[in-house]
C-alpha cells in the first residue's frame, strides 16, 4: 500500500502554467486541460465573453472565450479563477491560442471598485505602498521573472566553471566590512532568568540580551565565511541576503539585498579576478537578451542592443587604476570646475559622481578601477608592492591593495573584489592597524596559519544588476519587497 501511495503522488504533476501552455503545441482538440490563473480583463458581449488570465508565469495572459456567457458572469478583474476547457488556435489577432471554456470556478472573489490595480497608470509610489500586490503590475512581474531568470544564468556560469553553491550564514559574529552600518540581533524578550529556575549546573547563562553570548548581527557579507570554506572548496560562491544599516535615501541603497559573492583558492592576479567577473557578466548578459523579459520590460528604450555590444565585444573591458582614474578626474574637474560637487584626489574616495563620469563619460563603458589606496579599503585586502599602480607597499601612506571596484554606466559600482591578504605577518598588521580584535580574528588567521592558499573574490549586487540590465531607475523596483531607513510595509 505504501509503494502504490508513493508511485501514485510521484507520477502526479501540476497542470501546466500559461507561459508552458503557450510555448507548447497545443494538446489534440479534444483534450480538456485546466487553466488557473486571475483575471487580468473581462469583455462581456451579447452572445460571448472574453477574458485574459494570468498566471504571473509570462507577460502575455491566455484569452478564455466564454460562448456561454453565464459561466464569466462573477468573472471580475483581479479575481482568482480555475477554468476547464480546450486549448485553439486563436481565429483573432492578437493571440496565437486561446482557451474555449466549459467550466468556470471563481476560486477568489474581487470587488472591482475598490481593487488597488486598477487599468489606469500607477505612480512608483503608490505601488510602493501597496508593494504586496505590485507583482500584478506588467512592469513588476517582467522583473521578477528577469530576477529568476538571471539567477539561473549565474548558477549555470559558476557551476560550468567549477564552483560549487554554498549556503552561508545570515547571523555573524562580525562586521565584514568595517564600516559599522549593521543591523545587531537580540531576543524579542528581554525577560530575565526566574532565579527559582537556574540554568543546569555546568552551563552559563549569557545576559538576556546576548543570545549568543557575545553581540551577534545581521551580516553585511558573507564573504569571510566564504572564505573559510575555500580554504577546503576551492571554488564556492553564494547568492543570499545582505543587511546593511545605511540611512542613504539615494536610488541605489536599500537596507536589505542580495549578493553574489565568489571565493576561489589558488589565484594572485586582480586581473584574473577581472575576468571571472567579466565572464559572469557577459553570460548573464546574453542570457537576459536571448529572453523574454527584457522586451516586456523594454519601453522607448530597449537596452539590448546595446547589451548585446558588451556581452559580444571582441576586446575585454577598460581597465584602469585608481591612480590614473584619479588623474583623468582632476583633468576633467581642473578643466570643468562645476562637474564635481567632490573635487578627487588621491587618498579621496570616489564618490557616485566620479564613478558615474568615469563610466559614463570618459570609458562609455563598464570599466574595472583597480589598485585602491590601502586607507581606503577594508583590512583583509592584500597589500601591493610598492612598484603596483603607483602607490608604496599597502601600510604607508600612498600604500594600495590589490583589488578593483566594476563601475558601469547608470549604476556606478556594480562589483567589487580583491585578492586576500594570505601572509600571516602582514595580515596581523593589517587587523591591528584597523584598531580590530585579534581575538576575534584568531579563526580568520587559522585559516593562513594551516595551509593558506593565495586567493581572492568578488562581490556583486544583485539588485544593482537587475537595475543596469533593465534600465529600471532605483533598486527599490529591483526586489519583490524593498526595505530602507523609515521604510518595511510588510
Amino acid at each position: 500500500m505504501l509503494v502504490r501511495r508513493f508511485l501514485s503522488s510521484a507520477s502526479a504533476s501540476l497542470p501546466p502554467t500559461i507561459r508552458q501552455l503557450l510555448a507548447l503545441p497545443p494538446p489534440p482538440s479534444a483534450a480538456a486541460i485546466q487553466v488557473n490563473g486571475w483575471v487580468k480583463s473581462i469583455r462581456r458581449q451579447k452572445k460571448v465573453a472574453f477574458a485574459v488570465i494570468s498566471d504571473g508565469s509570462s507577460e502575455p495572459g491566455l484569452q478564455a472565450v466564454f460562448t456561454d456567457v453565464t459561466l464569466a458572469k462573477h468573472l471580475t478583474n483581479g479575481a482568482s479563477v480555475r477554468l476547464l476547457g480546450t486549448l485553439a488556435d486563436s481565429p483573432g489577432a492578437g493571440q496565437a491560442k486561446e482557451l474555449q471554456v466549459s467550466e468556470a470556478e471563481v476560486l477568489g472573489e474581487c470587488d472591482p471598485e475598490s481593487y488597488p490595480i486598477q487599468k489606469q497608470r500607477l505612480t512608483i509610489e503608490y505601488l510602493r505602498d501597496h508593494c504586496h500586490l505590485r507583482a500584478r503590475t506588467r512592469e513588476i512581474g517582467a522583473m521578477l521573472r528577469l530576477r529568476d531568470s538571471t539567477t539561473r544564468a549565474i548558477h549555470d556560469h559558476l557551476h560550468s566553471n567549477g564552483f560549487l553553491h554554498i549556503h552561508t550564514p545570515i547571523l555573524t559574529s562580525n562586521d565584514c566590512e568595517g564600516a559599522g552600518e549593521t543591523f545587531r540581533v537580540v531576543p524579542s524578550s528581554d525577560t530575565p532568568t526566574d532565579s527559582s529556575n537556574p540554568p543546569p549546573s555546568g552551563t552559563t547563562h549569557a545576559a538576556p540580551s546576548e543570545y549568543f553570548g557575545h553581540p551577534a548581527y545581521l551580516t553585511v557579507s558573507s564573504q569571510l565565511h566564504l572564505e573559510a570554506v575555500a580554504a577546503s572548496i576551492s571554488r564556492v560562491y553564494t547568492l543570499s541576503p545582505c543587511f546593511r544599516a545605511e540611512r542613504s535615501q539615494t536610488s541605489r541603497h536599500l537596507a536589505e539585498f542580495w549578493m553574489l559573492e565568489a571565493e576561489w583558492a589558488f589565484t594572485s592576479s586582480v586581473a584574473e579576478l577581472c575576468a571571472v567577473v567579466e565572464g559572469v557578466l557577459r553570460h548573464v548578459l546574453r542570457a537576459a537578451c536571448s529572453g523574454p523579459e527584457l522586451a516586456e520590460l523594454a519601453g522607448a528604450h530597449d537596452p539590448r542592443p546595446a547589451l548585446r555590444v558588451l556581452a559580444d565585444a571582441p576586446q575585454p573591458w577598460a581597465r584602469m587604476s585608481y591612480t590614473d582614474a584619479v588623474a583623468r578626474l582632476a583633468a576633467h574637474h581642473a578643466q570643468n570646475p562645476s562637474a564635481f560637487a567632490f573635487a578627487p584626489g588621491w587618498g579621496k574616495a570616489l564618490q557616485s559622481e566620479h564613478e558615474r563620469w568615469l563610466a559614463e563619460e570618459c570609458v562609455r563603458a563598464p570599466v574595472f578601477v583597480t589598485d585602491y589606496p590601502a586607507a581606503l579599503k577594508p583590512f583583509y585586502m592584500r597589500a601591493n608592492a610598492p612598484d603596483d599602480a603607483g602607490g608604496q607597499a599597502g601600510g604607508g601612506e600612498r600604500g594600495t591593495v590589490a583589488c578593483f571596484d566594476l563601475l558601469v554606466p547608470g549604476v556606478g559600482e556594480l562589483v567589487g573584489g580583491s585578492l586576500r591578504e594570505e601572509r600571516l605577518a602582514l595580515l596581523e598588521a593589517a587587523i591591528a592597524r584597523h584598531g580590530l580584535s585579534r581575538a576575534e580574528y584568531e579563526w580568520y588567521l587559522d585559516l593562513r596559519k594551516y595551509g593558506g592558499a593565495p586567493h581572492g573574490g568578488f562581490g556583486l549586487g544583485f539588485e544593482r544588476l537587475i537595475s543596469w540590465i533593465s534600465g529600471i531607475e532605483s533598486v527599490r523596483e529591483c526586489i519583490a519587497m524593498p526595505r530602507w531607513a523609515g521604510r518595511m510595509l510588510l
